[in-house]
């Protein structure tokens, strides 16, 4: 008797050269913003554009990188997410190539913040899509590792181009640093399709009665379903059947651990989307079945749609109703800012408060290496603890508020070199598991879009409020009431979502009650 076999993501094999691939442009594109002034610096004071130019040129990138973002989830449904990876690799080598030839502001507007920028827009999209389809059960811990890999990367980027600049001069440093972000089009080329490296792993009896028992009909509250009408959370091949409330749960249960996302079971998929966002695709595909079934059948001709409801389903902009994924991205991107502007501002700080450039310079190396080995750390953790990331992120985001309370009352070496070394641990839970909680709580088949377009409103949200705490600080000099107010936004991403949780969790006991009362 031939045994039942079933295809499951590999989980290793040819995506940990995924992580690499990932890894490649993204030590480029973000060492790159950093040392910006580093490496065009001199460039840009001789053509007479220097500090205004460079914050300019990198509010246009930041610019560039949210619109390609908000557009590839969109391009990956008509191409394939391969193909714009590859696109956005060539653009990105193609963008630094032109850098060596500028002579002018407008050309390095065109080619590091147009070109670069949509192409860097392009390969971040993909590298986090192409990853998620390859990991299911250790996407924390190989995510710890492609991150440990760009930190390590990121760290020795300054000293390079210095070295190339001293060793080489201008255009002889571009030259060199354009045949290293070449190396994005080789790591998108790694960026294979899952379904080529899928694996086959035989079916127990156990995991096949699992199977047969999870295949009952599914009903969600107060509708009425389509015998017809496939499921949010089980697809067959024949007609959908539907689930009792008690295998809804432990169906939930199941997608709230990174461990169990997108289990992929022979026939049956659990889908990779939270429970509250299982309902949303509920109700979503309840109505639109509704609405099929109101319509003549004798009519052929679909209705016309309005400029604006091609837009928002181009742009998959109904996310934008679910109270869930906007305090998502909110916290994110609150999170995000504060913490690029926090650790941009800290060395002003030390020097304000007396600190010299060499132990200035030990303070934020003892940061970065903090950085480097929580990352690591996070990488073995996740091999013994499964938690979701978006509790991982939360945590990061409540101790960071802390600890950068503490930081204010330091003023030696020694105590700013340990509080320092503590905020560059946390930042590491900040951002190794930010596109694996939007994995956790998008649908695969939405993750694309959704990721793009809070690419597309963090960039905006930073455009906006980054000025605005630059005007603070100029206006009052005073880098104490500038941190407080960075920790301000840190916080807006920690308190929402504590409060998000205590009340969803509220709402679930409490439609559990009601469901266990005897009637």
């Amino acid at each position: 008797m031939k045994k039942e076999t079933r295809l499951e993501p590999p989980d290793g094999g040819w995506g940990i050269l995924v992580c690499v691939g990932m890894a490649m442009p993204f030590v480029s594109g973000l060492g790159a913003l950093p040392s910006f002034g580093l490496v065009f610096g001199d460039f840009l004071k001789s053509i007479g554009a220097e500090t205004s130019a460079i914050a300019f040129i990198t509010s246009a990138f930041f610019c560039a990188f949210s619109f390609a973002g908000l557009f590839s989830g969109s391009l990956f449904n008509r191409f394939s997410v391969r193909a714009i990876g590859l696109s956005g690799g060539i653009l990105f080598f193609a963008g630094c190539l032109m850098q060596i030839f500028v002579r002018s502001t407008w050309d390095l507007l065109i080619a590091f913040s147009l070109i670069q920028g949509i192409g860097f827009g392009l390969i971040v999209p993909t590298s986090y899509t192409t990853f998620n389809n390859y990991f299911v059960k250790k996407r924390v811990m190989w995510m710890s590792f492609a991150q440990s890999l760009i930190g390590l990367g990121t760290m020795f980027y300054p000293v390079l181009m210095q070295k190339c600049l001293e060793w080489y001069g201008f255009r002889g440093c571009l030259a060199i640093l354009a045949a290293i972000n070449f190396h994005a089009v080789l790591g998108m080329l790694l960026m294979q399709p899952v379904e080529w490296h899928m694996r086959r792993v035989p079916i127990d009896n156990q995991e096949m009665m699992e199977n047969t028992k999870s295949m009952q009909p599914v009903v969600t509250d107060n509708t009425q379903e389509d015998p017809n009408f496939l499921s949010p959370l089980t697809y067959s091949r024949k007609s959908s059947q539907k689930l009792s409330r008690e295998n809804l749960r432990k169906l939930s249960s199941r997608s709230s651990s990174i461990a169990s996302l997108g289990n992929w079971s022979g026939p049956v998929v659990v889908s990779d989307a939270s429970p509250q966002m299982v309902n949303v695709l509920g109700s979503r595909r309840h109505s639109a079945a509704i609405s099929n079934k109101s319509m003549p059948t004798s009519v052929h001709e679909e209705p016309k749609r309005s400029v604006w409801n091609i837009i928002v389903d181009f742009l998959d902009l109904t996310l934008m109703k679910k109270p869930i994924y906007v305090n998502i991205v909110l916290g994110i991107s609150f999170a995000l800012y504060s913490d690029i502007a926090f650790f941009t501002l800290q060395p002003l700080y030390m020097f304000h408060l007396g600190f010299d450039k060499p132990d200035t310079a030990n303070i934020i190396a003892i940061g970065a290496a903090a950085d480097l080995g929580s990352r690591v750390f996070l990488a073995f953790l996740a091999m013994f603890v499964q938690m979701p990331s978006r509790y991982i992120y939360l945590a990061g985001a409540f101790f960071t508020v802390i600890s950068r309370f503490v930081f204010l009352t330091a003023f030696d070496f020694k105590g700013m070199a340990i509080i320092t070394a503590v905020m560059g641990f946390l930042r590491t839970w900040i951002h190794v598991p930010l596109p694996l909680v939007f994995a956790e709580y998008l649908p695969k088949d939405r993750f694309a879009t959704g990721y793009g377009l809070f690419m597309f409103l963090q960039g905006n949200i930073m455009f906006i409020i980054g000025p605005a705490v630059g005007y603070l600080r100029d206006r009052t000099q005073d880098y104490v009431l500038t941190f407080h107010c960075l920790n301000f936004f840190m916080a807006l991403c920690a308190v929402p979502w504590i409060l998000e949780i205590i009340f969803v969790k509220f709402r679930r006991r409490t439609k559990i009650g009601s469901v266990n009362e005897p009637k």
